[in-house]
């Protein structure tokens, strides 16, 4: 997605900048840092961000503003946290805004679209998951992980398409033809990633996921 800076007006990515500053802020502040070094995870979250950095840089397009590639959102927020795993999502595009993927003006508006929206999305269906239906493990991957990271990657670009249409930098029939509808294929994609990785982490390393507790899916007591 990687929307470019040329391509919307200042008083929409004034707003979002101003609201991803506070967000982002706010993430880091009261971000479980300390958990990070007392379970020896700061390597993993590192690596994470590194990984990403590289899935990011990996995308197809069409035209500016109009490219694909997977987020990555669902798995950080459910290995790390919400916090954390904005945290992550922002050094991650930082990285990629620096290499040219995209301009410094539309930082804000690119991790609120790619990072906090699918992140915040992805954890209100875990919390609801874990409030309102069994513990149980097929809920966990299928519904927490899969179908969350699936749903996730479409509102990104739903959101995205609607950014890029109130800023008049393409028309909705086109995005709607050529844009929007690619990302069934992409959330597809986005679920799969994600499901293996968090099918994966539960056989083999659990502890590297914040939102597991053998206790609580496995019944173990």
């Amino acid at each position: 997605m990687n929307i470019p800076d040329l391509l919307l007006p200042s008083y929409i990515l004034l707003p979002a900048n101003l609201l991803a500053a506070l967000l982002l802020a706010s993430c880091v502040r009261y971000a479980p840092w300390r958990r990070l070094g007392e379970t020896r995870l700061q390597h993993l979250w590192l690596a994470s961000c590194v990984l990403l950095m590289l899935i990011w840089s990996v995308k197809a397009g069409v035209r500016p503003g109009l490219n694909f590639h997977l987020l990555g959102a669902t798995l950080l927020t459910l290995m790390f946290g919400p916090r954390l795993a904005i945290s992550a999502l922002a050094v991650v595009l930082t990285g990629v805004t620096l290499s040219g993927a995209s301009g410094l003006e539309t930082l804000g508006l690119n991790l609120l679209v790619m990072g906090a929206l699918p992140v915040l999305f992805s954890y209100a269906i875990y919390s609801q998951a874990h409030h309102k239906l069994p513990n149980h493990l097929f809920v966990y991957i299928f519904l927490d992980a899969f179908f969350s990271a699936g749903l996730a990657m479409c509102l990104s670009g739903l959101a995205a398409t609607i950014v890029l249409t109130a800023g008049n930098a393409y028309s909705l029939d086109f995005l709607g033809s050529n844009y929007l509808s690619y990302f069934i294929m992409m959330g597809w994609s986005e679920a799969l990633f994600t499901g293996m990785a968090i099918t994966m982490m539960v056989a083999f390393r659990p502890e590297w996921l914040a939102t597991f507790s053998d206790r609580r899916y496995l019944k173990i007591k």
